[in-house]
C-alpha cells in the first residue's frame, strides 16, 4: 500500500508540466509582449527614428527645402557640408567655430552655477525646522514654470542702458555697461584691467596664431557681457527644477545615517562631503547631464535677446542651425550643424559620466567579473 508521501509525490509530479512545455509557454509570451509595446514602438518610429534618419540624409545633401529631399532638387554631396564646417576657410566655418566658442563658455559657466545653486537651495528648504518651507519651494521653483520668452523680455528691460540694473549700480557708484551692446569678452576685460592686453592691441602671440579660423585671442575671449546676462537668466530659471531633484534625493537619505554621523562628531562640511554628496551621486549625475544637454541646445533665449548680436558673441550652434535652414534655406548645412551638436552632447555626457563615476563600485564590478571567470574556469577544469 503506497504511503501518504508517495501519493503526494505522485500528485506533484503529475501537476508539474514537463520542461519542454514550460519553455513553450515562455516562448508563447513573446508575441503578447510585442503586442503591448507596439504602440510605443510605432510612435517612436514615426516621430523619432524616421525624422532622425531623414535629417541625417538631408545633412548629406545640397537642399534648399523646395520639393522632396529625394527629388531632383536635392543633390547628394556626401560629407561636403561637414567639411565646410571644419576645414573649408570662409564665413561658414568662422561663424560655426564662433558659436562653438560661445556655447563652450556658456556651458562652463551655467552648469556649475546652476548645480551649486540648486543644491544650496535644496539644502536650505530641506531643513526640518525651517518655517514656510512650502512657500520657499514654490517661490524658488516658480521661474522654472514661467515662459522663457516672457522672462527673456523682462530681462531685456532690466538690463537696458537705463534699466533697473544700471540704476541700482549707479547708486553704489558703479557705471553699468551697455549689457546688450558690449561685445567684449569677460576674460578680455580682466586682462585689460590688469594691463596684459586690450581689444585694440592684443598680445601678438595670441593674435597672430589661429585655430579653425579664429585667433587664440578670440578663443580665449570668454563670455561677452551680453552672454553674461543670458547666463544669469538661465541659471535663475533652471535652478528651481534641479532643486526639486535634489530635494527628492535628500528625502531618501536614511535618517539613521545622518544621526550616526552626528554622533561621530562630524561638522556640517564633513557631513555634506562624506554623507550627503555620496548619497546624491545619481541625482548629481542626472542634474549635470540635463544641464549639459540643455545648455548646448540653448535657443529661445538667444532668439529673443540678441540673435547672435552683438558681434556674434551670443551666437550658438542651435540658433545658427535654425538660421542656416529657415533663414538662408541651406537645410543640408543646418542639418549637419545639428548632428555635430548631437555628437558634442554625446561626447560631453560620456565624459562627465566617466568623471563622476563611483570608483568603488567600478572596482567591485571588476572583482566580481574576475571571480566569475575564475569560477567558470574551475568548473570547466572539473568537467
Amino acid at each position: 500500500m503506497p504511503s501518504a508521501l508517495d501519493t503526494v509525490g505522485e500528485a506533484s509530479t503529475k501537476q508539474a508540466p514537463p520542461p519542454a512545455k514550460r519553455r513553450s509557454l515562455r516562448s508563447g509570451e513573446n508575441p503578447y509582449g510585442w503586442l503591448f509595446v507596439s504602440p510605443m514602438i510605432i510612435v517612436l518610429g514615426l516621430f523619432l527614428i524616421i525624422p532622425i534618419g531623414l535629417a541625417l540624409w538631408v545633412s548629406l545633401l545640397s537642399y534648399n527645402g523646395q520639393g522632396s529631399p529625394f527629388g531632383p532638387n536635392a543633390h547628394f554631396v556626401g560629407l561636403e557640408n561637414y567639411r565646410r564646417l571644419f576645414f573649408q576657410e570662409g564665413l561658414t566655418r568662422t561663424d560655426f567655430m564662433t558659436s562653438l566658442r560661445n556655447t563652450f563658455y556658456f556651458v562652463v559657466f551655467v552648469v556649475p552655477l546652476q548645480t551649486v545653486l540648486s543644491l544650496s537651495l535644496a539644502l536650505v528648504v530641506h531643513q526640518r525646522f525651517l518655517r514656510g518651507r512650502s512657500f520657499f519651494r514654490s517661490a524658488f521653483y516658480f521661474p522654472s514654470v514661467t515662459s522663457s520668452i516672457a522672462i527673456s523680455i523682462v530681462f531685456l528691460f532690466l538690463f537696458q542702458n537705463t534699466g533697473v540694473v544700471n540704476s541700482l549700480l549707479s547708486k553704489v557708484g558703479v557705471d553699468g555697461p551697455a549689457w546688450f551692446s558690449d561685445p567684449r569678452g569677460l576674460f578680455h576685460i580682466v586682462l585689460e584691467a590688469v594691463g596684459l592686453g586690450s581689444t585694440a592691441n592684443p598680445p601678438a602671440v595670441l593674435a597672430d596664431n589661429d585655430v579653425a579660423g579664429l585667433s587664440l585671442w578670440e578663443w580665449f575671449a570668454g563670455p561677452s557681457v551680453a552672454m553674461c546676462t543670458i547666463i544669469s537668466l538661465v541659471v535663475w530659471t533652471t535652478a528651481g527644477t534641479f532643486m526639486l531633484m535634489f530635494i527628492a534625493g535628500l528625502q531618501d537619505l536614511p535618517r539613521d545615517l545622518e544621526e550616526a554621523a552626528m554622533l561621530d562628531g562630524v561638522n556640517g562640511w564633513q557631513r555634506l562631503r562624506y554623507v550627503v554628496i555620496p548619497h546624491l551621486r545619481p541625482i548629481l549625475f542626472l542634474v549635470i547631464t540635463l544641464g549639459l544637454i540643455g545648455t548646448w541646445q540653448v535657443f529661445d533665449q538667444i532668439y529673443v535677446m540678441g540673435k547672435g548680436a552683438p558681434a556674434k558673441t551670443t551666437l550658438t550652434p542651435a540658433y545658427l542651425s535654425y538660421d542656416a535652414g529657415f533663414g538662408n534655406f541651406k537645410y543640408g548645412l543646418g542639418a549637419a550643424m545639428s548632428f555635430v551638436l548631437f555628437a558634442i552632447i554625446i561626447a560631453m555626457t560620456l565624459l562627465q559620466r566617466y568623471v563622476t563615476r563611483d570608483k568603488d563600485a567600478v572596482k567591485e564590478r571588476r572583482v566580481l567579473r574576475v571571480s566569475r571567470r575564475q569560477i567558470a574556469a574551475s568548473d570547466r577544469e572539473g568537467r
